[in-house]
């Protein structure tokens, strides 16, 4: 980031946006902004037609009105105790005048479910202290997140019904390190109400993320309602109310594509599948047995049955109907396949075997009729890092390979050619900290177990994710395969009551990563002195936005500079 003031006593706006910017200057000028500013597009008013041009341009501008004037707040915190910091409004006062937004190029026919690259996310935002605003791009996206960082510009006067800047002239070049941005929520362990998982959206693309990967099934339940198979839903969700209903899904879908976050479903298999077993339990290996984790990662155990001829007849069934579904609105399928336990199969009358040698080749056709399924839906695949790296299958080239058991597998599969996400368990899984959700017997287990704690301990607080570099030992020729990265919430003991504290702020970090990378100009990790007090600020703006975001440190610490600095 290039700007014009050095860091000072109390934290200023001149350091506030989030994610940083690529190039940023500004001045000392105070600008307000009400109701009364006029938003236009392209040399007029909005468009007005029924394109997704139209509609993702449109609710940008909406979102900007009422982000300013309705979930915007008094920044008290960031300024010296009891002063009177607020600029004085006056019949002189200058106002922002007009936002101009121009879209210098047509958005590709696949605007609402791109592919990583295919839209340009650039912006340019200029503001004069006279109160002209430009906001160029090359895409509606592109405007979006230029109008995103404007609103970051501005503070809720407590005394006027406005808003105010102390930054103007400012100008932003702005563009993204990464193409995927993404999170991954489980569903499946814990429900999720739709009214969170809209807010999650709307946090998401308030920090430019773009992917919302929804792991909607798994052992434990499968809340995702099947026209086709009504039964699934019916016998497989925890209750009746705890489903999600096809329109449902399609209205998710809507909703992110407006805001620039591309919803990405996970059907997890051929693992993680007991749920199934509800319903259709002559699909289903090792279903419910004991104990438990002989034949599992986690309770309950089952699994597909990897050489039944039902099996491939049951997916075949169940992705005619969901896939065409979900196609208008994603370019993406997640076919899951991590956690395989080859004990599961000795109890698989169809295998009854554990051996690698034997299971290697059956999940090898296994993943073949999957991928022929979406290849034919024209749908691009993601599956965990264990089919490529433990069981070592041959996949199509353009399948994303999600890696999380560790920053080391990144590099092992850029080097089989593969696009990889990046996300370990050691760094951006949020679940992690939270201590053991399983009992333990009275006895020598009980006392060897103290004091409990769980698998990917201690929390990954905020600073250790942020110090997270993507391309961390990635040699420069194989850097464009890591195209992005997750974070996770796996839902053992996070449900709808501290899911979003669990998230936020915490996610920031990793979105500013993904944004703007892990090192600044000179090569190191990105300084926490400069990024605290604009994590402070940003976890202001997600309060204000009714998001329930932990709090980054104390008002001493943001009132008083680096007073909090060791």
């Amino acid at each position: 980031m290039r700007t014009s003031l050095a860091l000072s006593l109390f934290a200023t706006t001149a350091l506030a946006i989030w994610p940083l910017p690529v190039s940023y200057t500004n001045g000392s000028e105070t600008l307000w902004i009400d109701q009364n500013v006029k938003i236009s597009y392209n040399g007029g008013n909005s468009s007005s037609n029924n394109t997704w041009t139209s509609k993702i341009v449109n609710n940008a501008i909406e979102r900007t009105y009422d982000t300013l004037l309705n979930k915007n707040f008094v920044p008290w915190m960031f300024q010296e105790r009891n002063s009177d910091f607020e600029p004085k409004l006056t019949s002189t006062s200058t106002y922002i005048t007009s936002i101009v937004l121009q879209q210098n190029a047509s958005d590709p026919s696949n605007i609402m479910k791109p592919d990583v690259g295919d839209v340009d996310e650039s912006y340019t935002l200029s503001m004069a202290t006279t109160g002209e605003v430009t906001i160029t791009a090359m895409s509606s996206i592109g405007l979006s997140y230029g109008l995103t960082t404007f609103t970051q510009l501005f503070f809720k006067h407590g005394n006027a019904a406005c808003a105010y800047t102390t930054v103007a002239p400012v100008e932003i070049s702005d563009k993204p390190m990464f193409g995927w941005r993404g999170m991954n929520i489980d569903t499946a362990r814990t429900f999720k109400p739709m009214s969170e998982l809209y807010a999650i959206i709307d946090a998401m693309a308030y920090n430019k993320m773009n992917r919302f990967h929804w792991h909607i099934t798994d052992s434990q339940s499968w809340p995702l309602v099947i026209p086709a198979m009504p039964e699934l839903a019916e016998k497989g969700a925890y209750a009746s109310f705890q489903q999600y209903s096809p329109e449902e899904v399609q209205a998710l879908q809507e909703y992110g594509a407006l805001v620039g976050v591309e919803v990405v479903m996970e059907i997890d298999q051929p693992g993680h599948t007991s749920a199934i077993g509800y319903a259709y339990p002559e699909l289903i290996s090792a279903f419910n047995l004991q104990p438990w984790y002989w034949y599992a990662a986690e309770t309950p155990a089952g699994t597909f049955k990897l050489n039944s001829t039902e099996v491939p007849e049951f997916l075949e069934r169940l992705f005619d109907d969901l896939l065409p579904r979900l196609k208008p609105l994603t370019a993406y399928f997640h076919l899951g396949g991590d956690e395989v336990n080859a004990n599961a199969s000795t109890q698989d009358e169809t295998v009854r075997s554990n051996k690698t040698s034997v299971l290697r080749p059956l999940l090898q056709k296994f993943m073949d009729r999957n991928q022929d399924q979406l290849a034919s839906a024209d749908f691009i695949p993601l599956v965990w890092e264990e089919m490529l790296l433990d069981w070592k299958l041959t996949l199509p080239m353009n399948t994303i390979v999600q890696t999380w058991i560790s920053e080391q597998s990144v590099l092992e599969v850029v080097k089989q050619g593969y696009r990889a996400l990046v996300g370990a368990s050691s760094t951006w899984y949020l679940d992690c900290g939270h201590g053991d959700w399983v009992d333990h017997l009275q006895g020598a287990d009980a006392r060897d177990a103290y004091p409990y704690l769980d698998w990917c301990g201690p929390v990954h607080n905020w600073r250790q994710m942020y110090a997270y570099d993507p391309l961390e030992g990635i040699p420069d020729h194989l850097a464009y395969l890591v195209i992005g990265g997750e974070t996770h919430i796996w839902s053992e003991q996070t449900d709808a009551y501290n899911l979003q504290p669990m998230l936020w702020p915490r996610t920031c970090a990793a979105s500013e990563v993904l944004w703007s990378g892990a090192k600044d100009e000179q090569g190191k990790n990105r300084s926490q002195i400069l990024a605290s007090p604009r994590l402070n600020e940003m976890r202001e703006r997600l309060v204000a936005r009714g998001i329930r975001a932990e709090p980054v440190q104390m008002p001493y610490c943001t009132q008083n500079g680096t007073q909090c600095v060791q």
